[in-house]
């Protein structure tokens, strides 16, 4: 599939306002993005149309207007259209918009950008691990994919004040007048970077360096150290390199470029890279610099879509391709796979390892669906997935597992929806065959459906906030939290 937009603008308009699922939508406004990097909305401003004042000193046709006025707001009230809940795949009516139901929202910010991100990665902080408190703190780092242009950039931004989501009824704004303030700030640091970045993953291990690679679409990997770019956003006065330039470049994909990347989690420093030639290379970062195996992995016929290192075994990783196949790899062994599956009859986009219940495996497909495979199975001759589920009706973009509830899954399509699913929700014989009223089947383990985005290319969640989702998209930005999980 292709995974870069096809039409670019400098300037675009930004629908970021997201209907839950069942909750009941209303109206959808649009805001124009902002010339600079990027700002963002305030997603509740009241706009006011002033009218004139009666000056007339008789108080008899001044009564007369008033009640003709109270008539009229009366009648506007009758003609406002009735509000209903939006599920995807309805045709919206002419005229008709979509606004987010901020009830079922916890935290909703949009962030409008001048170059869309194709990629984009979640950097750990010392604010501490489960905060709830609010107004919250997040650093991102994320690249640029603007095609054939020299002057695309990795950002490190520091996203702060993001205050809890205004509820008309909420009993919080007593309790800490603070809370609810609607001015988010936007900081960043940008580091030049040749070429489109295709993918951007950032090394778990960061207690010491914010390392991250990312995928050029020049054929080459780039290692970028973060740190002092970081720092700089929380130290004022902080020097930053002379020389933006990435510490380290692997070159061995030749002129082939790729989207597959992963860091281990285990051993610090590993780096897995998939091309479109259907290659992949294992690599050691150091301090020094990288030294990359010169034979690499061999086995897909097609393009390397997306790379998953095992959460439980050092020399185990995963892949995934066009080749319909998801393959488990011993490092030990580049010739051939350790096991290899048809997961679809079309192009597999991406893959998730859960790190809470290692034998888990989930997988994107082109056609729209995604499943997830118990790898216990997979010594059979056939292994079959243990739930599959086909709501998005466009390619599966992205999808994760939680970082800390092994059964929650989030999931993006280019249908323009994150979805976010409990799979350890066991359908009853009601819940199983429900519909909407507008004839929408809605599965059970489906817990939140999230729009307002176009083109949405990845989610991740916030590791050191709970239940807080960020995807990135062709329009802008989206940070999120909802209260389904």
């Amino acid at each position: 599939m292709s995974k870069r937009a096809a039409d670019r603008h400098d300037e675009m308009e930004h629908d970021a306002k997201a209907p839950d699922l069942g909750n009941g939508a209303s109206r959808m406004r649009t805001d124009q993005v902002n010339d600079n990097m990027g700002d963002f909305e305030d997603a509740w401003e009241d706009d006011y149309e002033s009218g004139e004042e009666n000056q007339d000193g008789d108080g008899m046709e001044v009564d007369e207007e008033m009640d003709q006025e109270d008539d009229d707001e009366q009648q506007e009230e009758q003609e406002e259209p009735e509000l209903r809940t939006y599920l995807p795949g309805q045709p919206l009516e002419e005229g008709e918009t979509l606004e987010a139901d901020q009830s079922v929202y916890v935290m909703l910010h949009n962030l409008d950008v001048r170059a869309p991100f194709l990629s984009f990665d979640v950097l750990q902080d010392n604010l501490g691990d489960e905060r709830k408190n609010f107004p919250a703190t997040a650093y991102v780092a994320a690249g640029t994919s603007i095609p054939g242009a020299r002057d695309n950039e990795v950002l490190v931004m520091k996203m702060s004040q993001l205050h809890k989501t205004q509820q008309d009824d909420s009993e919080d704004e007593d309790d800490d007048p603070d809370a609810l303030d609607e001015d988010p700030v936007l900081e960043y640091r940008s580091i030049p970077h040749n070429g489109c970045v295709n993918r951007l993953r950032v090394m778990p291990q960061q207690d010491q360096r914010h390392i991250a690679a990312t995928w050029a679409e020049t054929g080459k990997v780039h290692v970028f150290d973060l740190s002092p770019y970081m720092k700089s956003l929380d130290v004022p006065g902080t020097a930053l390199p002379k020389s933006n330039k990435p510490f380290a470049t692997i070159n061995n994909h030749g002129r082939y470029e790729g989207y597959a990347l992963d860091w281990s989690s285990l051993d610090a420093g590993r780096l897995l890279s998939g091309d479109n030639a259907g290659l992949i290379y294992n690599t050691t970062i150091t301090p020094s610099g990288a030294s990359t195996d010169s034979a690499p992995f061999r086995g897909h016929k097609s393009s390397v879509e997306d790379l998953q290192w095992s959460p439980s075994e050092r020399n185990v990783f995963a892949s995934c391709s066009a080749d319909y196949t998801v393959k488990i790899w011993d490092t030990r062994n580049k010739n051939r796979s350790a096991v290899s599956v048809k997961a679809s009859n079309s192009d597999i986009n991406v893959i998730t390892w859960n790190h809470k219940a290692s034998y888990l495996l989930a997988s994107g497909h082109d056609d729209g669906v995604f499943s997830v495979w118990d790898l216990r199975q997979f010594k059979s001759n056939a292994p079959t997935p243990v739930a599959t589920f086909k709501w998005h009706n466009a390619p599966i973009t992205s999808i994760e597992w939680h970082p800390t509830e092994e059964s929650v899954l989030g999931v993006s399509g280019a249908d323009d929806q994150v979805t976010l699913w409990d799979l350890s929700v066991e359908p009853d014989a009601e819940e199983e065959g429900r519909f909407t009223s507008e004839g929408v089947q809605v599965p059970p383990q489906l817990l939140f459906v999230h729009q307002g985005q176009s083109e949405i290319k990845e989610i991740h969640w916030h590791k050191q906030i709970p239940g807080c989702v960020l995807s990135t998209a062709n329009t802008g930005f989206n940070i999120f939290k909802t209260i389904s999980i």
